[in-house]
């Protein structure tokens, strides 16, 4: 029989598939071994509706075969076979799909689904061979065909010999290239391993020739090889097993072999979702940080698979970043596939189902918060900082479903604490809630600035992150209660008997004030008597919305944003500190400049913030010595 063309649109199709539709050579073995799935599928088909043909599943399976010798790889399956037509119609036209035509044909009632839905996947053979030849006998014909082709010049289709119904497929592999190792596609190790990462669960027996080794008989510590064959895939995903088969033993082995971690995972989640969108899931919220989670190395997403067999290895459109700790699968049938099952379509099937795993992921770490504190912590103290990044993102368009997941340490608590557990005790004259931020524990409770919200008993959330307060400024307020910073200006406290005292002071020292004021110009805003302060001389607060450790993180940044906050120079009209600068103030101007650098010199340094004249600084202190 004379070659046939391809279809010029074919032909072009062809060449671009080859080249570029497939990111991975390997992915061919799993498009040719879900069309023999949908072969031996359409007989299971046909007998629900023809009595005389009876399906026993123990008789369909699917074998490949490598010859290292001659170079070939061999698949064959028992399924429904092609006919002459059915070869020319199905492999001459590339993207016309027999499965999908059956699929419209023959819609599934018991969850038997046909796999392939577009006809080019076939071709991704061409990828890994120089020709590709298919001898098929359609069931219920005696006569076989053989379909033969070397690429986009064409194909040939010729009577063919074959003895039993169903589909062989020969590969001739390329020889090896600088680029290319198609001597791996030989390998049974390979082709092994091929399987079990993209059709483990195809519904029917993949069967090989597999090497093995056992003492050799009659002599002693020796072994010999030997071939036996074996089903390298384990069929039945865990997936789709009945919760209550499976313990916390089987779900972290299924953790571990799809390497998803190598810790242990905090809690899985088992979804079968039968309503608006079919989908099975299971989840997995992990204890510990992949090493390049916080690199621009890291990928998230889930592995998807259609019918059971692996569309993608991380699909990162099932999860928001904000969760994008979350590892496992998702499984679907009615997913809208296009050209390859690489590429997917962004259409309403896989975005509600990325709602629905949104939403069943906060639940259950809100039920891991209330119902296993320890478990939960452990969680936090490793993806924390991704939800509170994830609070601050988007102009906080998140924040409502991620705010109660958030923790702060206490500092009445002495531990974390979230947002509701704060709000809950809050006694009923605190009018905001408060915190305090710093580089760690440690420095915050050492702040001057706590003195005053301390002494009226209320609790101070501490923020030791660099993201924390920025987020905190997107969630603005929480259960009809804003956050204040213990260094705002207005701290929304009633003025004690001391304060009163301060404010007549401030007012009489108004030009002492204004008179630092002035050798501090341009470093703070204004100076004046503190409300806060109890014990020490000196702090910094702010007014505006840019606090200093807001400064501090924006100037670290690669962008250096030399962003300044409003800063005001507090004095502690009540310490004795206080005398001193009002004797200068009257009667040595010089020394009044010298104790003003020291003070101002001395608040930068609480903070954490660099002095701008070290030697400057140290020659002050000096001159108080002598």
């Amino acid at each position: 029989m004379a070659k046939k063309q391809f279809k010029a649109e074919s032909k072009r199709l062809l060449e671009m598939m080859i080249n570029s539709i497939y990111t991975q050579k390997e992915i061919f073995l799993r498009e040719l071994i879900s069309n023999a799935s949908d072969a031996i599928d359409k007989i299971y088909y046909r007998a629900l509706t023809d009595d005389s043909l009876v399906f026993d599943k123990d008789n369909y399976y699917i074998k490949v075969t490598a010859d290292k010798a001659s170079r070939t790889l061999t698949l064959s399956d028992t399924g429904i076979g092609m006919s002459a037509e059915d070869l020319e119609s199905h492999l001459g036209v590339i993207a016309k799909s027999g499965s999908l035509a059956f699929k419209n044909e023959n819609e599934a009632k018991d969850g038997h689904n046909i796999i392939g839905q577009f006809g080019v996947g076939f071709y991704s053979a061409f990828m890994v061979a120089d020709t590709v030849t298919v001898v098929s006998r359609a069931l219920g014909s005696d006569q076989a065909f053989k379909w033969e082709s070397t690429g986009a010049d064409g194909y040939t289709i010729t009577p063919a010999e074959k003895e039993t119904v169903g589909t062989d497929i020969f590969l001739k592999i390329k020889d090896n290239t600088e680029d290319d190792n198609y001597d791996e596609y030989l390998e049974e190790y390979r082709l092994r391993a091929i399987i079990k990462k993209y059709s483990d669960f195809i519904r029917y027996p993949i069967k090989m020739e597999m090497t093995s080794r056992r003492p050799k008989e009659g002599e002693e510590g020796e072994f010999e090889e030997f071939k036996e064959e074996q089903t390298v895939n384990s069929m039945i995903p865990i997936w789709r097993k009945n919760k209550s088969e499976l313990t916390d033993e089987d779900y972290n082995n299924f953790y571990m072999e799809k390497r998803y971690g190598f810790d242990q995972p905090v809690k899985h989640i088992h979804i079968s979702a039968d309503g608006a969108v079919v989908y099975n899931a299971i989840l997995y919220i992990p204890e510990s940080t992949p090493f390049d989670y916080y690199t621009k190395e890291f990928e998230k997403g889930l592995e998807l698979y259609s019918n059971g067999v692996l569309i993608m290895n991380k699909c990162a459109d099932l999860l928001p970043d904000y969760f994008s700790f979350v590892k496992g699968m998702v499984d679907s049938e009615n997913l809208s596939l296009n050209i390859s099952r690489e590429l997917l379509q962004q259409d309403r099937q896989l975005t509600m189902i990325a709602k629905h795993l949104e939403k069943r992921i906060k639940s259950e770490l809100l039920n891991l918060l209330k119902n296993d504190r320890e478990k939960y912590e452990a969680f936090y103290k490793s993806f924390g900082r991704t939800l509170k990044f994830g609070v601050y993102n988007d102009y906080g368009a998140h924040k409502d479903t991620l705010q109660d997941l958030l923790l702060f340490y206490s500092s009445k608590e002495k531990k974390n604490v979230s947002l509701e557990e704060y709000v809950s005790r809050m006694p009923e004259d605190q009018k905001y809630i408060y915190y305090a931020s710093g580089e760690s524990i440690e420095r915050i409770e050492k702040l001057p600035q706590t003195e005053v919200v301390a002494d009226k008993g209320y609790e101070i959330l501490y923020f030791t992150d660099d993201v924390d307060e920025f987020a905190i400024k997107m969630i603005m307020s929480y259960k009809e209660k804003e956050f204040r910073s213990v260094s705002s200006g207005d701290l929304g406290i009633e003025p004690s008997e001391d304060d009163k005292a301060s404010e007549a002071e401030e007012n009489e020292s108004k030009d002492l004030f204004e008179s630092m004021n002035g050798l501090l110009a341009g470093k703070v805003k204004k100076v004046k008597a503190s409300k806060r302060l109890k014990s020490h001389p000196v702090c910094l607060s702010t007014e505006g919305d840019v606090t200093i450790e807001m400064e501090k993180i924006l100037k670290a940044m690669p962008s250096g944003q030399d962003i300044q906050a409003d800063k005001v120079l507090e004095i502690n009209v009540n310490h004795e500190v206080y005398q001193s600068l009002k004797n200068a103030y009257e009667n040595d101007k010089e020394k009044l400049s010298l104790y003003t650098n020291l003070l101002y010199n001395q608040a930068l340094l609480i903070e954490g913030l660099p002095v701008q004249d070290p030697v400057a600084f140290t020659n002050d202190i000096c001159k108080i010595m002598r």
